[in-house]
């Protein structure tokens, strides 16, 4: 047995409490993960205003919005490098609900960011409506991960 009763390679999940609002944990990580230099107040000000900019341009429920848009965006299959004799395989690996969510996560973000000219939060909503409709750069990024899983997929005997 080892020391602490961990395997090797396996660690314990943190138990991160649901955000005041949605009663969410997804929206916390979202929060933690948005975090603009250790200001989580700025970041949570940010997100609660996007969502403010979502309702006001769909009328719907914006956590119904949100959490359509990291449906949308969650990859199902992702490339791992794999070194087989001196060669490096891209190997398809199924992915976690937890590890895509967090893949999701960090490709809205990523996208929003990359949109210049607005203010974050109105960045910030309009990736999440876009990816909500299936369009944007997060869901196009996601199906080129896929494409490339598909592309690979002869690779898949060398799964370990």
């Amino acid at each position: 047995m080892v020391r602490g009763g961990l395997k090797p390679k396996q660690m314990r999940r943190k138990n991160i409490e649901p955000d005041f609002t949605y009663k969410s944990v997804v929206v916390s990580k979202f929060v933690n993960k948005l975090n603009f230099k250790g200001k989580k107040t700025v970041a949570e000000k940010i997100f609660y205003d996007a969502m403010e900019i979502i309702k006001k341009r769909t009328g719907e429920n914006p956590f119904e919005v949100f959490d359509k848009a990291i449906e949308s965006v969650r990859p199902l299959i992702e490339v791992r490098p794999r070194r087989v004799g001196g060669a490096t395989f891209q190997i398809p690996v199924e992915v976690s609900r937890v590890r895509s969510v967090a893949i999701a996560t960090n490709w809205l973000i990523q996208f929003s960011q990359q949109r210049k000219g607005k203010p974050m939060a109105e960045c910030l909503a309009d990736e999440i409506l876009a990816a909500s409709k299936k369009e944007g750069s997060a869901i196009k990024k996601r199906e080129d991960t896929h494409k490339m899983a598909e592309a690979n997929k002869a690779f898949a005997h060398y799964r370990w």
